[in-house]
């Protein structure tokens, strides 16, 4: 009914930067919050960012400042610029979409199916 496709994923080295982004598609009348995961081999799945419909942010503390999240609305799609990479930010990074509201007025919590960035040399 709704779908997340992420792209942009790859393979960087440590210091380069990466583009992400995230299309929403489907049955959808509005989409409120828009955010970034990601999970690390071994770890939890963690907040990158997030942004609000009227493009208010926040930010992970260890992501401030490297990371940039936006979104255009008109195309239902959020970005994230990430910069100055590290090894440590190797990750699949998931799109999500906490409260999708659908033409039939239904809520729906999306998830993309993730894109695997590596940072290494």
């Amino acid at each position: 009914q709704v779908q997340l496709v992420e792209s942009g994923g790859g393979l960087v080295q440590p210091g380069g930067s990466l583009r992400l982004s995230c299309a929403a598609s489907g049955s959808i009348f509005s989409i409120n919050d828009m955010g970034w995961y990601r999970q690390a081999p071994g770890k939890q799945r963690e907040l990158v960012a997030s942004i609000t419909s009227g493009g208010s942010t926040n930010y992970a503390d260890s992501m401030k400042g490297r990371f940039t999240i936006s979104r255009d609305n008109a195309k239902n799609t959020v970005y994230l610029q990430m910069n100055s990479l590290k090894p440590e930010d190797t990750a699949v990074y998931y799109c999500n979409a906490p409260r999708v509201m659908t033409y039939s007025f239904q809520y729906l919590e999306v998830w993309g199916q993730g894109t695997l960035v590596t940072v290494s040399s």
